[in-house]
Protein backbone atom coordinates (compact mmCIF):
# COMPACT_ATOMS: atom_id res chain seq x y z
CA UNK A 1 0.00 0.00 0.00
CA UNK A 2 2.47 2.58 1.24
CA UNK A 3 4.51 1.54 -2.09
CA UNK A 4 1.05 2.53 -3.97
CA UNK A 5 0.69 5.97 -2.30
CA UNK A 6 4.86 6.45 -3.18
CA UNK A 7 3.71 5.34 -7.21
CA UNK A 8 0.67 7.73 -7.31
CA UNK A 9 2.23 10.83 -5.54
CA UNK A 10 5.24 10.41 -7.98
CA UNK A 11 2.99 10.42 -11.27
CA UNK A 12 1.43 13.27 -9.60
CA UNK A 13 4.12 15.25 -9.47
CA UNK A 14 5.37 14.44 -12.33
CA UNK A 15 2.43 15.24 -14.02
CA UNK A 16 2.73 19.08 -11.92
CA UNK A 17 5.92 19.15 -13.72
CA UNK A 18 4.87 18.53 -17.15
CA UNK A 19 2.54 20.98 -16.67
CA UNK A 20 4.61 23.54 -15.87
CA UNK A 21 6.91 22.91 -18.30
CA UNK A 22 4.49 22.71 -20.92
CA UNK A 23 2.54 25.87 -20.35
CA UNK A 24 2.22 28.03 -22.46
CA UNK A 25 4.21 31.15 -22.41
CA UNK A 26 3.20 34.34 -22.43
CA UNK A 27 3.33 37.79 -23.73
CA UNK A 28 1.96 40.81 -22.67
CA UNK A 29 1.00 43.41 -25.00
CA UNK A 30 0.12 47.13 -24.04
CA UNK A 31 -2.34 48.96 -26.67
CA UNK A 32 -3.98 52.34 -27.03
CA UNK A 33 -7.46 52.09 -26.38
CA UNK A 34 -8.77 53.14 -29.35
CA UNK A 35 -7.04 49.80 -30.71
CA UNK A 36 -8.69 47.10 -28.94
CA UNK A 37 -11.06 45.63 -31.33
CA UNK A 38 -8.07 45.59 -33.58
CA UNK A 39 -5.37 44.33 -31.59
CA UNK A 40 -8.30 41.81 -29.93
CA UNK A 41 -8.59 40.17 -33.43
CA UNK A 42 -4.93 39.84 -34.09
CA UNK A 43 -4.13 38.19 -31.02
CA UNK A 44 -6.51 35.65 -31.97
CA UNK A 45 -4.86 35.35 -35.32
CA UNK A 46 -1.29 35.10 -33.78
CA UNK A 47 -2.18 32.41 -31.26
CA UNK A 48 -3.69 30.10 -33.97
CA UNK A 49 -0.17 29.31 -35.06
CA UNK A 50 1.71 29.81 -31.65
CA UNK A 51 2.02 28.26 -28.83
CA UNK A 52 1.80 31.37 -26.27
CA UNK A 53 -0.88 32.73 -24.20
CA UNK A 54 -1.28 36.95 -25.51
CA UNK A 55 -2.31 38.94 -22.82
CA UNK A 56 -3.73 42.29 -24.22
CA UNK A 57 -3.33 45.32 -21.41
CA UNK A 58 -5.43 48.35 -22.95
CA UNK A 59 -5.75 51.70 -21.64
CA UNK A 60 -4.43 55.43 -22.76
CA UNK A 61 -1.42 55.77 -23.74
CA UNK A 62 -0.12 57.93 -21.45
CA UNK A 63 -1.84 55.81 -18.67
CA UNK A 64 0.33 52.75 -20.44
CA UNK A 65 3.81 54.84 -20.60
CA UNK A 66 3.25 55.59 -16.76
CA UNK A 67 2.52 51.92 -15.94
CA UNK A 68 5.74 50.79 -18.27
CA UNK A 69 7.71 53.55 -16.41
CA UNK A 70 7.05 51.77 -12.92
CA UNK A 71 8.59 48.57 -14.57
CA UNK A 72 5.06 46.85 -15.85
CA UNK A 73 6.00 43.97 -17.50
CA UNK A 74 5.27 44.98 -21.22
CA UNK A 75 6.63 42.60 -23.75
CA UNK A 76 4.87 44.51 -26.82
CA UNK A 77 3.87 48.49 -26.90
CA UNK A 78 1.66 50.18 -28.83
CA UNK A 79 0.91 53.69 -28.53
CA UNK A 80 -1.30 56.16 -29.88
CA UNK A 81 1.43 58.87 -31.15
CA UNK A 82 4.64 59.34 -31.37
CA UNK A 83 5.50 61.62 -28.64
CA UNK A 84 5.27 59.01 -25.97
CA UNK A 85 7.22 56.81 -27.80
CA UNK A 86 9.92 58.76 -28.11
CA UNK A 87 9.31 60.09 -24.47
CA UNK A 88 10.09 56.02 -23.19
CA UNK A 89 12.62 56.08 -25.96
CA UNK A 90 14.43 59.24 -24.62
CA UNK A 91 14.51 57.70 -20.73
CA UNK A 92 16.00 54.29 -22.41
CA UNK A 93 13.16 52.33 -21.54
CA UNK A 94 12.75 51.53 -25.46
CA UNK A 95 15.31 51.44 -27.87
CA UNK A 96 14.63 53.52 -31.03
CA UNK A 97 15.84 49.81 -32.93
CA UNK A 98 12.83 48.03 -31.92
CA UNK A 99 10.59 51.05 -32.31
CA UNK A 100 8.58 50.96 -36.03
CA UNK A 101 5.02 52.92 -37.22
CA UNK A 102 2.32 50.47 -37.61
CA UNK A 103 -0.48 52.87 -38.62
CA UNK A 104 -2.37 55.56 -38.58
CA UNK A 105 -5.48 57.48 -38.17
CA UNK A 106 -7.94 60.19 -38.73
CA UNK A 107 -9.97 62.69 -36.45
CA UNK A 108 -13.69 63.22 -36.66
CA UNK A 109 -16.36 64.55 -35.21
CA UNK A 110 -19.52 62.62 -33.82
CA UNK A 111 -22.71 63.38 -32.18
CA UNK A 112 -25.78 60.45 -30.69
CA UNK A 113 -27.37 59.17 -33.29
CA UNK A 114 -30.70 60.60 -32.89
CA UNK A 115 -29.05 64.13 -32.93
CA UNK A 116 -28.57 64.56 -36.36
CA UNK A 117 -25.66 67.91 -37.29
CA UNK A 118 -24.61 70.21 -39.86
CA UNK A 119 -21.85 72.29 -38.59
CA UNK A 120 -18.83 74.11 -40.57
CA UNK A 121 -15.79 73.45 -38.76
CA UNK A 122 -14.21 76.40 -39.07
CA UNK A 123 -17.20 78.71 -37.45
CA UNK A 124 -16.83 79.78 -34.06
CA UNK A 125 -20.21 81.31 -33.69
CA UNK A 126 -21.48 77.54 -35.16
CA UNK A 127 -19.63 75.53 -32.51
CA UNK A 128 -20.94 78.10 -29.67
CA UNK A 129 -24.49 77.35 -30.69
CA UNK A 130 -24.50 73.51 -30.54
CA UNK A 131 -22.84 73.54 -27.01
CA UNK A 132 -24.73 76.01 -25.60
CA UNK A 133 -25.80 73.89 -22.44
CA UNK A 134 -24.48 71.41 -24.09
CA UNK A 135 -20.76 69.51 -23.63
CA UNK A 136 -18.13 68.29 -26.36
CA UNK A 137 -16.44 64.87 -25.62
CA UNK A 138 -12.73 65.06 -25.77
CA UNK A 139 -9.97 63.01 -24.41
CA UNK A 140 -8.01 64.66 -21.76
CA UNK A 141 -6.11 67.55 -24.10
CA UNK A 142 -3.10 67.26 -21.89
CA UNK A 143 -2.32 64.10 -21.95
CA UNK A 144 -4.61 61.67 -23.95
CA UNK A 145 -3.30 61.63 -27.61
CA UNK A 146 -7.00 62.27 -28.66
CA UNK A 147 -7.08 65.00 -26.95
CA UNK A 148 -4.11 66.31 -27.84
CA UNK A 149 -4.89 65.69 -31.45
CA UNK A 150 -8.03 67.30 -30.75
CA UNK A 151 -7.01 70.69 -29.10
CA UNK A 152 -4.80 71.06 -31.91
CA UNK A 153 -6.98 70.98 -34.61
CA UNK A 154 -9.53 73.37 -32.81
CA UNK A 155 -6.55 75.82 -32.00
CA UNK A 156 -5.63 75.47 -36.16
CA UNK A 157 -9.73 76.45 -37.20
CA UNK A 158 -9.51 79.44 -34.47
CA UNK A 159 -12.46 78.00 -32.69
CA UNK A 160 -10.48 76.58 -29.59
CA UNK A 161 -11.82 79.57 -27.00
CA UNK A 162 -15.27 78.94 -27.92
CA UNK A 163 -15.40 75.43 -27.11
CA UNK A 164 -12.76 75.15 -24.48
CA UNK A 165 -15.56 75.75 -21.65
CA UNK A 166 -17.71 73.12 -22.93
CA UNK A 167 -14.78 70.33 -22.81
CA UNK A 168 -15.90 66.92 -21.22
CA UNK A 169 -12.33 65.38 -21.02
CA UNK A 170 -12.05 61.82 -20.57
CA UNK A 171 -9.42 59.66 -19.47
CA UNK A 172 -8.64 57.73 -23.15
CA UNK A 173 -11.09 57.91 -26.25
CA UNK A 174 -13.29 55.61 -25.46
CA UNK A 175 -14.62 56.84 -23.08
CA UNK A 176 -15.12 59.94 -24.99
CA UNK A 177 -17.26 57.94 -27.25
CA UNK A 178 -19.50 56.39 -25.31
CA UNK A 179 -20.37 59.94 -23.79
CA UNK A 180 -21.83 60.41 -27.00
CA UNK A 181 -23.35 56.97 -27.54
CA UNK A 182 -25.61 57.68 -24.06
CA UNK A 183 -26.26 61.39 -25.39
CA UNK A 184 -24.65 62.66 -21.81
CA UNK A 185 -22.73 64.72 -25.05
CA UNK A 186 -24.30 66.34 -28.01
CA UNK A 187 -20.52 66.37 -29.63
CA UNK A 188 -17.49 64.71 -29.47
CA UNK A 189 -14.23 64.02 -31.64
CA UNK A 190 -12.77 60.53 -31.21
CA UNK A 191 -10.84 58.70 -34.09
CA UNK A 192 -12.10 57.63 -37.19
CA UNK A 193 -11.92 53.96 -36.36
CA UNK A 194 -14.00 54.55 -33.05
CA UNK A 195 -16.70 56.08 -35.01
CA UNK A 196 -16.81 53.15 -37.44
CA UNK A 197 -17.37 50.70 -34.92
CA UNK A 198 -20.33 52.21 -33.36
CA UNK A 199 -23.94 52.23 -34.14
CA UNK A 200 -24.97 54.89 -31.75
CA UNK A 201 -23.36 58.10 -33.35
CA UNK A 202 -23.22 59.64 -36.90
CA UNK A 203 -20.06 60.94 -38.37
CA UNK A 204 -20.48 64.58 -38.52
CA UNK A 205 -16.96 65.50 -40.03
CA UNK A 206 -13.45 64.48 -40.24
CA UNK A 207 -10.98 67.29 -39.57
CA UNK A 208 -8.56 67.86 -42.49
CA UNK A 209 -4.75 65.98 -41.57
CA UNK A 210 -3.27 69.32 -42.00
CA UNK A 211 -4.87 70.87 -39.01
CA UNK A 212 -3.10 68.48 -36.68
CA UNK A 213 0.00 66.49 -35.91
CA UNK A 214 -0.02 63.17 -37.89
CA UNK A 215 -2.15 60.53 -36.11
CA UNK A 216 0.48 57.60 -35.92
CA UNK A 217 0.40 54.16 -34.08
CA UNK A 218 4.16 53.66 -33.49
CA UNK A 219 4.92 49.39 -31.90
CA UNK A 220 8.03 48.99 -29.79
CA UNK A 221 9.32 45.24 -28.65
CA UNK A 222 10.13 46.28 -25.45
CA UNK A 223 11.62 42.57 -23.94
CA UNK A 224 14.02 40.02 -25.43
CA UNK A 225 11.49 36.69 -25.82
CA UNK A 226 11.71 35.10 -29.11
CA UNK A 227 7.13 35.22 -29.24
CA UNK A 228 7.71 38.89 -28.83
CA UNK A 229 10.12 39.17 -31.80
CA UNK A 230 7.80 36.79 -33.78
CA UNK A 231 4.71 39.42 -32.81
CA UNK A 232 6.62 42.13 -33.22
CA UNK A 233 7.29 40.89 -37.07
CA UNK A 234 3.71 39.64 -37.04
CA UNK A 235 2.53 42.88 -36.96
CA UNK A 236 4.37 44.11 -39.74
CA UNK A 237 2.70 41.05 -42.24
CA UNK A 238 0.53 40.96 -45.01
CA UNK A 239 -2.32 39.57 -42.60
CA UNK A 240 -2.10 41.96 -40.11
CA UNK A 241 -1.99 45.02 -42.70
CA UNK A 242 -5.28 43.70 -43.69
CA UNK A 243 -6.59 43.35 -40.48
CA UNK A 244 -5.83 47.02 -39.44
CA UNK A 245 -7.18 48.24 -42.65
CA UNK A 246 -10.47 46.18 -42.01
CA UNK A 247 -11.03 48.38 -38.93
CA UNK A 248 -10.61 51.63 -40.59
CA UNK A 249 -6.49 51.93 -39.89
CA UNK A 250 -4.27 53.02 -42.67
CA UNK A 251 -1.18 51.15 -43.27
CA UNK A 252 1.28 52.13 -45.77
Amino acid sequence: MKKLVTLVTLAFATSLSSTHLFAAEKLRVYAASSMTNAVNLLVEEFEKNHSVDVIPVYASTSSLVRQIERGAPADIFISANDKWMTYLVDRQLVYSDNVTNLCENELVLISPKEVPVSLNLSKGEQWAKLLTNERLAVGNTMSVPAGIYAKEALEALGVWNDVKARLAPSNNVRMALALVERSEAKLGIVYKTDALLSKEVNLVSTFPSDLHTPIRYPVAKLSDKVVAEEFYIFLRSKNAKNTLNSFGFEVR
